[in-house]
């Protein structure tokens, strides 16, 4: 297996958006040869742990109304054509996301992780819950097979919140200033969004090489 790891953060829309197109690819491609592992970036790290509202924050970041409208429509369009129907108008808060990166990390001990992305994605951005809110994240970790009871113990303490924060700072001292970002085999770096055509190509080309080496 090859190692592909992503770095995103779930209220990240084209980190979304970027799986929803590299699921296209994997189920195109039937057995593929990625082992996935996901990883802590935090678009907002001074996020108040309380999160705030959303529209204050987007006019605050885009410069008003106007500037989050124009910030957001190409998002609507990649979203369209990934296949997502993403329901902004349901989004009240945004989030501080430490909490959700912990639980992707307790997810991935349990090899639940990517169940548990789509799951914190799919809360967000399709049915507008507060994945900041240790309730919901407890309820999300329970439907994805994790033990709820203990993820909300875990929640009410501190557990790995500085290792999130290190791996984030580590992170960005490598170069990383956007999500999603993958990297395959530790070595070939994409940033973006990619489209199923082109995951389908790196999959081609991973497939040669490994035959090559038989």
């Amino acid at each position: 297996m090859i190692k592909l790891d992503i770095l995103s953060d779930p209220i990240c829309p084209w980190c979304y958006i970027g799986k929803a197109y590299l699921d296209r690819a994997l189920e195109a491609a039937g057995d593929h040869p990625f082992a996935i592992e996901w990883h802590p970036f935090q678009l907002n790290p001074e996020m108040p742990t309380e999160g705030m509202d959303r529209r204050a924050y987007l006019e605050a970041k885009f410069g008003g109304k106007e500037g989050a409208v124009r910030a957001y429509a190409p998002v609507v369009e990649h979203a369209e054509t990934a296949g997502l129907k993403l329901n902004f108008e349901g989004i009240a808060r945004t989030p501080n996301t430490l909490n959700a990166h912990r639980l992707i990390h307790w997810a991935g001990i349990e090899q639940r992780q990517t169940p548990v992305v789509s799951a914190l994605f799919k809360a967000y951005f399709v049915d507008g819950r507060d994945i900041g809110d240790s309730d919901t994240l407890a309820e999300i970790a329970g439907a994805s097979g994790l033990d709820a009871a203990m993820v909300a113990t875990l929640l009410a303490g501190e557990s790995d919140a500085d290792d999130i924060r290190a791996r984030d700072a580590h992170a960005r001292e490598r170069g990383v200033t956007g999500v999603p970002t993958f990297v395959v085999a530790n070595q070939h770096v994409l940033t973006g969004a990619q489209p199923p055509e082109l995951w389908g190509k790196v999959i081609e080309d991973i497939r040669g090489l490994m035959k090559e080496a038989e």
